[in-house]
């Protein structure tokens, strides 16, 4: 695909979730950059490996491992807006409203993306709930990055994961800053379930990684708090001068603005 015809592509896509650098000066207009943030995961040693990404949209993740040398990679994620798990109060019209924000394809960036690179990630159409080894074999690596929160039952959906994880399971997920900080140890989580954003559960750190604990896993290593950085298409925050004391604390732990989050290395224990 010649330069010319790969901007034209990525104009083409109505929005793009993740920030890729494309080659030759092409870069994805994504709501979130993970570029500064990639190397602060406790990534596993992907070399040779057969590699799952969970809830993959426009494929950083996945291309990522096949950057890092996986041998085969698999990416994940429903192919329709209305297959999200919209709380009852969103459910007759939520799936609607983000196809016109966000294009009827879900995901549309993923192909674009995978050509321009080159790429021979496979896309697999498929929830998460809906994992196991008879439908798409079992991996060595299964990697997740920001889809619990999204999810109305993320353990269910963890337990799937482990089902078809032969090795390593690395999760990076949003968590509540405050909460990670006022108790270190002691897992807690705050509840949405409602309203356009779909979100339903936020672990502090802790709870995130009791939420892999109680699914089966093992906790190998993890991360602290980090900030995934907004990218140039997400829309301009304001907020109240009330947000401002939080903001300035959050770019002292976490780095710099964006959503706080934090990462485990984990294995089946069970």
């Amino acid at each position: 695909m010649s330069v010319e015809a790969t901007r034209g592509a990525v104009d083409s896509v109505a929005l793009w979730y993740h920030t890729i650098d494309l080659g030759a000066g092409v870069v994805t207009p994504g709501w979130f950059d993970l570029r500064p943030i990639v190397d602060r995961m406790p990534w596993p040693d992907v070399r040779g490996r057969r590699c799952l990404d969970v809830g993959t949209y426009d494929g950083f993740l996945a291309f990522e491992l096949e950057r890092r040398g996986a041998a085969h990679v698999v990416a994940l994620d429903i192919p329709d807006h209305r297959d999200w798990d919209w709380p009852p109060d969103q459910r007759a019209h939520g799936g609607e409203h983000l196809a016109r924000l966000a294009g009827p394809e879900k995901g549309a960036g993923f192909a674009v993306a995978r050509e321009a690179l080159g790429s021979g990630v496979e896309k697999v159409d498929m929830s998460a709930y809906e994992l196991s080894p008879e439908r798409v074999g079992t991996f060595d690596v299964v990697v997740c990055g920001s889809l619990l929160l999204h999810l109305r039952d993320p353990l269910r959906a963890l337990e799937a994961i482990r089902g078809v994880c032969a090795g390593e399971f690395m999760s990076s997920e949003q968590v509540a800053l405050g909460l990670s900080l006022a108790h270190p140890r002691r897992p807690l989580a705050t509840l949405d379930g409602s309203g356009p954003r779909l979100q339903w559960w936020v672990p502090n750190a802790a709870g995130h990684r009791r939420m892999l604990f109680s699914a089966g896993f093992e906790i190998l290593r993890h991360t602290g708090p980090y900030c995934e950085p907004f990218g140039p298409s997400h829309p301009a925050r304001h907020p109240p001068l009330r947000a401002l004391p939080r903001q300035f604390a959050q770019r002292a732990v976490a780095g710099h603005a964006g959503v706080p989050h934090a990462a485990a290395l984990s294995r089946p224990r069970v």
